[in-house]
């Protein structure tokens, strides 16, 4: 270890000592030049033992010295402060197992922590970011939670910092509270499809989704939680009642509307960026029994349009409306007859999407058992005022958890071809109502127009819906549409199937939305610099950097997000 060229300066001193010690030693073994009396002999031995002695212990000084010295050196580069390891916890820090940690779901970036926290208990997170925040601002220790690793540019990563294990929080039993006003008490680090198994045991179940429910409750707080039925129910972020949170501080905190109600509204949506989402209170409803699940087809992206924006406007409608682009897709309708029926099975033969750029309209109705009769006349009275295709119009009738569920079975297909674990540049935009049909015409009609690399998600959302005393940034306007590039790359392909090819797609659509001043927002935002982080949150930017200087002044939170640096000025 001494041998380090950063340390030159160990090297003399080492030397410098080894060699007087040398020369000590080797001038009392010389032979004396002449007679000395025995008097003068005791008193010249009892000096030489004294100069030994003092040598001894100047040079057991040293050894000790140097081997602190290396101690603090080895610390130093191995990234761990000592005082980690020192912490009394529930449950354990491993800083071997890490690089698991250093990886997501996007599979673009791997940056390994010094540390993964496995905490059985809200104090373990607590202690831990607190001891870090009491480092002070000459620590470069960072803290990261992570769920089920869903992240896409790790956001849920902390380079040689401490990530938090989720998943491994342990806490008071997820508890369902069938009352008037129904709601579920959940773990942070719990997952959505655990919430809907436990609570249509009691015949309930949240509000408002995702389409892939194996992700946890901390991770979809923090960005907004979107799906089908937002349009109706607003977000994941629009149906809490109450947080626990841990601050970058180290403080736990139960925050809600009437109580500490800046931190509530500052960690919904907010990134990670002020706190650690460790408990929730969710809001439930009734849950149907089964689900009426419908596709019909468009050509022309206007009628489309019209038709979604009529239906998430009406009284009398859908609990689920989606969409998707389907650029030149082979054989798409028989793809379909694995889950659905057509109306017409002659018509529906006979139709050909080749070289088609075509709009789904994705529909469902909730079926309880004594109503179904009821629900088939109101889906059929709300398809007959569409504008679709006629011989693509194809239904199926699924449980709900089935329904929910749903893109799992996708999930299990694409793990058993290998074909999960690749890198996924997703791209997920938030579009003004009054500026959706340039960006179809540019990106769909142009940028688009030969071939996709995975689903494209388009839906208008209300956003009346949406609470705007939250950290989440949306368009101006009244109506607006999630448009999500779900692409996955081909690992190695240098092709239109290869990462570098998609992802000059995607800078190909944000440098047409900014040229084209289209007032876009990106949701789950990814940028590198402060500067653009200060264009996506507008004028909302000053409000987001004070929250940050109250909850987590030290910007030790979620710095995979890279808004602020550790020590630096958040202005």
């Amino acid at each position: 270890m001494l041998q380090n060229p950063s340390f030159p300066w160990l090297l003399h001193l080492s030397g410098f000592f080894s060699q007087r010690n040398w020369n000590c030693k080797t001038k009392h073994l010389q032979p004396l030049a002449s007679p000395i009396s025995s008097g003068k002999l005791m008193r010249y031995t009892a000096a030489s033992f004294l100069r030994q002695n003092n040598m001894l212990f100047i040079r057991s000084f040293m050894v000790l010295f140097l081997c602190c010295i290396t101690v603090k050196i080895n610390l130093c580069f191995s990234g761990i402060p000592y005082s980690l390891k020192t912490l009394t916890l529930d449950g354990h820090l491993n800083f071997d197992e890490v690089h698991n940690a250093a990886r997501d779901f996007g599979n673009r970036y791997q940056l390994l922590p010094s540390a993964v926290l496995h905490p059985n208990s809200v104090s373990d997170i607590a202690t831990t970011v607190k001891h870090i925040w009491e480092m002070g601002s000459h620590s470069e220790l960072t803290v990261a939670a992570r769920g089920h690793g869903h992240s896409l540019q790790g956001q849920a990563q902390a380079h040689q910092g401490v990530v938090i294990n989720m998943e491994s929080l342990q806490g008071p039993k997820m508890q369902v509270y069938a009352e008037n006003s129904s709601y579920v008490d959940v773990s942070g680090g719990e997952l959505w499809i655990n919430i809907l198994h436990e609570s249509v045991k009691y015949g309930l179940a949240p509000k408002s989704w995702t389409d892939y429910l194996h992700l946890t409750v901390g991770g979809t707080f923090s960005n907004a939680g979107i799906s089908g039925q937002a349009f109706q129910h607003g977000p994941q972020i629009s149906n809490v009642h109450q947080l626990e949170v841990v601050t970058g501080k180290g403080e736990i905190i139960n925050c809600s509307e009437k109580q500490n109600s800046e931190l509530f509204h500052s960690v919904l949506g907010g990134l990670g960026q002020f706190g650690i989402i460790t408990r929730a209170r969710i809001s439930l409803e009734p849950a149907p029994d089964m689900v009426k699940w419908i596709r019909v087809l468009y050509s022309d992206f206007a009628t489309f349009a019209r038709d979604q924006e009529y239906l998430i406007s009406a009284e009398k409608t859908f609990d689920y409306i989606e969409g998707f682009v389907m650029v030149n897709r082979t054989g798409l309708l028989n793809n379909w007859r694995s889950s659905f029926d057509p109306q017409d099975p002659v018509q529906a033969s006979q139709f050909k999407s080749d070289g088609q750029t075509l709009f789904c309209l994705e529909l469902a109705k909730y079926i309880n058992k004594d109503e179904k009769d009821l629900v088939n006349q109101e889906v059929e009275s709300s398809l007959s005022v569409l504008n679709y295709i006629p011989s693509t119009l194809f239904l199926s009738e699924v449980s709900y958890i089935e329904f929910l569920d749903r893109v799992h079975v996708s999930e299990v297909k694409l793990r058993s071809k290998g074909l999960w674990e690749v890198p996924h540049p997703w791209l997920n935009l938030f579009i003004p109502q009054s500026k959706i049909h340039d960006f179809a015409r540019e990106v769909f009609g142009n940028i688009l127009a030969e071939t996709s690399n995975g689903p494209i998600l388009i839906y208008p959302l209300n956003k009346s819906k949406w609470d705007n005393r939250t950290s989440v940034v949306i368009p101006e306007e009244d109506v607006f549409y999630l448009v999500a590039f779900l692409s996955s790359a081909v690992p190695s392909s240098k092709g239109t199937d290869g990462l570098e090819h998609i992802l000059t797609q995607n800078k190909r659509i944000l440098e047409y939305c900014e040229t084209a001043r289209l007032g876009v927002k990106q949701y789950l935002p990814h940028y590198t610099t402060q500067e653009q982080w200060r264009s996506h949150f507008g004028p909302q930017w000053e409000v987001f950097v004070q929250r940050k200087s109250t909850y987590d002044p030290l910007a030790i939170l979620a710095p995979g997000q890279r808004i602020f640096q550790k020590a630096m000025p958040f202005s």
